[in-house]
């Protein structure tokens, strides 16, 4: 990808699913599982049920997926995780995640 392009992906507002899959490398039926399980993941719908994810939901998918597959959480584990940490993250995971951002943002650049 061009730089154009990874400077386009850091100014959007909105990310279909089919972006969110490729950057969180999930499929997007784990995406749409992700939503029925986890309410704080609430993508805008439009026109023909199409889901737009914002950068706050690609947050929080990483770091469900970090809990899910890293950490080898259960989905109850994960969600009690997000209960009762909130907004309040480890640091470990939160350096996990930037660190993961970044090497995405890398690949994008490439």
């Amino acid at each position: 990808m061009t730089d154009s392009k990874a400077a386009d992906i850091e100014d959007k507002k909105y990310f279909q699913i089919s972006e969110v899959a490729k950057i969180c490398n999930i499929k997007p039926h784990t995406l749409r599982f992700w939503e029925r399980e986890f309410e704080e993941i609430d993508p805008t719908t439009r026109k023909g049920n199409r889901r737009y994810y914002t950068k706050k939901d690609l947050n929080l998918l990483l770091l469900i997926k970090s809990l899910l597959y890293e950490k080898k959480l259960t989905l109850a584990g994960a969600k009690a995780y997000l209960a009762n940490k909130g907004d309040t993250l480890d640091s470990d995971l939160v350096k996990n995640i930037i660190l993961d951002l970044e090497n995405i943002l890398e690949e994008l650049k490439s």
